[in-house]
């Protein structure tokens, strides 16, 4: 997704795609923090099997004796 640079007074500025406006529900005036807009950006481009290969690879080993406890993970 590209956006455009343009001049905004001696500034520089960012015109957000609609897109963008609508999925984080952005309005006049609001505050972002680049940074975390552009994590954003990166993990929504991310494809299925991308995304399913940082699952695996922060998969953890459980211990030999665990068991999962349906009721305990639906008591929330």
């Amino acid at each position: 997704m590209k956006m455009q640079i343009g001049k905004w007074g001696n500034s520089l500025a960012v015109r957000l795609p609609r897109e963008i406006v609508e999925r984080f529900q952005l309005k006049e005036g609001d505050s972002i923090d680049a940074e975390l807009l552009a994590r954003a950006l990166q993990r929504s481009q991310m494809t299925r099997e991308e995304a399913l290969q940082r699952i695996v690879a922060l998969q953890r080993p459980l211990p030999s004796d665990y068991k999962f406890d349906r009721e305990e993970a639906n008591a929330r």
